[in-house]
């Protein structure tokens, strides 16, 4: 074989490395398994005597499921969803973003951004290195409240999600 052709060779298969495929998979939860975080959250919450709304959303923020219990404020199915959609879009818990999005503070502009809300109960679901949604709850007294609901959610569908 020549130089040349050698050279070739190696250029070609080092291009073959570098290029990306053009398509890829995605990972989504089942509707069922929206269903049951949902459930396990607002279980939570009525648990510690709550009533509260649960959102479940999609990787992409759309909302599969919304639960609210029966004496939960008008308001908070709003809140529910835009927690899950900002935990979802950020990629963390809205609990982690609360001091950042504080008026002063390096992120503070984003209080701006349409359906961002840092405050606590919005958590992303996560499997096997995959985002897979996020889960938002609203209408227990606090943030901390709110995040403990919404983390029985996603412990409630871990284990279905892990296997998969």
């Amino acid at each position: 074989m020549s130089l040349a052709r050698a050279v070739a060779v190696v250029a070609l298969a080092a291009l073959a490395l570098t290029a990306q495929a053009a398509t890829f998979t995605v990972r989504q939860m089942t509707p069922e398994t929206a269903l049951k975080a949902a459930q396990a959250a607002l279980a939570k919450c009525r648990a510690d005597g709550y009533q509260v709304a649960v959102a479940v959303v999609d990787r992409g923020g759309i909302t599969q499921v919304v639960l609210r219990d029966r004496l939960a404020g008008p308001h908070t199915i709003e809140v529910a969803t835009n927690k899950a959609w900002t935990a979802v879009s950020f990629k963390t818990a809205t609990k982690d973003l609360e001091r950042l999005a504080r008026p002063g503070e390096t992120m503070s502009g984003l209080r701006a951004v349409p359906r961002f809300l840092a405050i606590g109960g919005g958590m992303t679901v996560e499997a096997a290195g995959s985002l897979l949604g996020a889960i938002g709850v609203s209408g227990a007294p606090g943030g901390d409240a709110d995040h403990a609901c919404a983390a029985a959610g996603i412990a409630a569908v871990t284990d279905e999600l892990e296997l998969q």
